[in-house]
């Protein structure tokens, strides 16, 4: 029984990286084994088990009913494990770290960030995905998504990173072809960028002395991202309405210009790190998310909001 009982947390730590990795050959590399090693420990579980906990195919390799049980129930005593060795190491953070975000915040901020994390914690093992699509957490095993806006209702934690509030702009050679809007009217006649995932025809909110003036604009080039959206900016394509902390240096350095200022109704986009709770956070969760959130205390943009 002894035996056995050894043999467990190896057993579950294998099938838990095969199902992180979505393969054997996959998993045998990140744990330095070969797939045949990698295969038997599988079948050696499920044969303990008296469950089949994967399908395999040549194409595809699938959680069973049981294997996803059984990989759900493994995850937290995984992360105790770890940090149970943490603590034993002096505090190290180690393992692997699944980060979300979206693809301007993650590129100017998220990813220094990560840099400077791994400079002081080498042992941690990172994967980033930059989307600005909204990515199920438990589904896609993410430890950390960066979300922008308004939170929706879920049992996800969350942990406040600072706000940025919106602004209008465009180019300067836009601006010398199309002429500069001088009040929100002005907008029925320039191609305004717009988002493929907000509405069909979306509304740009002003204020001005107390006066709303909600705005309907449109334009030829409608795009899933951020980045995307400035970059088309600063090629003259047209005039686009997003958070200020993705265009602020653009704007100081004079590629973009704001535009509409004294309407600006100062509508914040609020930004979070969000996570799975409910349950033990795995102390390399805690950890990263306490040093972004420490990289952007200072930051004016995100905690000052102006220009």
């Amino acid at each position: 029984m002894t035996r056995i009982a050894m043999e467990r947390a190896g057993e579950m730590e294998v099938f838990a990286r095969v199902v992180d990795e979505g393969g054997f050959s996959a998993a045998a590399r990140a744990l330095d084994l070969t797939p045949s090693a990698v295969s038997k420990l599988v079948a050696r579980l499920e044969a303990r088990l008296g469950s089949r906990l994967l399908h395999r195919t040549t194409r595809a390799l699938t959680l069973t009913d049981e294997g996803e049980a059984y990989y759900r129930a493994a995850l937290p005593i995984l992360r105790d494990l770890d940090d149970a060795e943490a603590a034993a190491a002096g505090g190290s953070v180690h393992g692997r770290l699944r980060i979300n975000a979206t693809v301007p915040f993650g590129n100017q901020h998220v990813v220094p960030a990560i840099l400077s994390f791994r400079a002081l914690h080498p042992r941690i093992e990172i994967e980033l995905a930059l989307s600005d699509a909204m990515v199920d957490l438990v589904a896609e095993r993410v430890d950390v998504a960066i979300r922008m806006g308004d939170l929706p209702d879920s049992s996800l934690m969350a942990r406040r990173l600072g706000q940025s509030r919106r602004v209008v702009c465009a180019s300067p050679a836009y601006l010398a072809q199309r002429g500069v809007p001088m009040v929100p009217g002005d907008l029925a006649g320039h191609d305004c960028l717009t988002f493929s995932f907000r509405r069909a025809h979306p509304v740009w909110p002003f204020r001005r002395d107390g006066q709303e003036a909600a705005t309907v604009v449109a334009g030829g080039l409608i795009v899933n991202n951020g980045e995307t959206m400035k970059q088309m900016a600063l090629a003259g394509a047209g005039i686009i309405r997003v958070g200020l902390f993705h265009v602020a240096r653009d704007l100081a350095e004079g590629r973009l210009v704001p535009l509409l200022e004294d309407w600006n109704p100062g509508d914040l986009e609020q930004i979070h790190a969000v996570y799975v709770g409910g349950g033990h956070v795995p102390r390399r969760v805690r950890a990263f998310i306490d040093h972004l959130a420490a990289e952007l205390a200072d930051d004016p943009v995100l905690h000052g909001g102006g220009l």
